[in-house]
């Protein structure tokens, strides 16, 4: 057996020093800190992540499945969203709808790992199908409202954590 595969063959980990490492999370390859970043560069990174949460959550509701979510999407959000897209999902539904957003950022906290992006979402379109025949059952409500998001700074990624949703605009 050789000294770089430790003593249980069956682990599959690469640990020289023959221990297995167990439970140690996945670390992504490091990147510059938002803090080491000119501003107006953070500023376009986080509204370019926002985006394309918006552009997945989309996707997830048309096609019930939560799993690229993760991608773009943190806790307590991310869990949030799954939940409501099993629920569609259970009652045979899925949702299409189509909307229109003019982001900015608008506050940072002081530590510049969270960047808070408010959002004037407007509803052209928002149609309910039936997942097992296609046929539309119903609409929801559109309108513009106004979203305000935090954007969180993650393992080297920016994600979505929260979001809330305010008053008409």
């Amino acid at each position: 057996m050789a000294a770089a595969c430790g003593q249980q063959p069956s682990s599959g980990d690469f640990n020289p020093n023959g221990t297995l490492s167990r439970n140690t999370p996945a670390t992504s390859a490091p990147s510059a800190s938002p803090s080491a970043l000119p501003t107006a560069q953070v500023n376009q990174t986080v509204l370019t992540r926002y985006r394309e949460y918006q552009r997945v959550y989309k996707r997830v509701y048309e096609s019930n499945d939560p799993s690229e979510l993760s991608t773009v999407a943190m806790d307590p959000l991310l869990t949030q969203i799954t939940r409501d897209v099993e629920k569609t999902r259970a009652q045979g539904e899925i949702w299409r709808f189509t909307n229109i957003s003019n982001a900015k950022v608008y506050a940072r906290a002081k530590d510049g790992l969270t960047v808070y992006v408010v959002d004037c979402v407007r509803t052209l379109a928002s149609y309910r199908f039936s997942a097992r025949t296609g046929k539309r059952t119903g609409g929801g409500e559109g309108g513009s409202y106004l979203h305000r998001t935090a954007v969180r700074y993650d393992a080297g990624t920016w994600k979505v954590s929260e979001t809330v949703r305010d008053d008409k605009c």
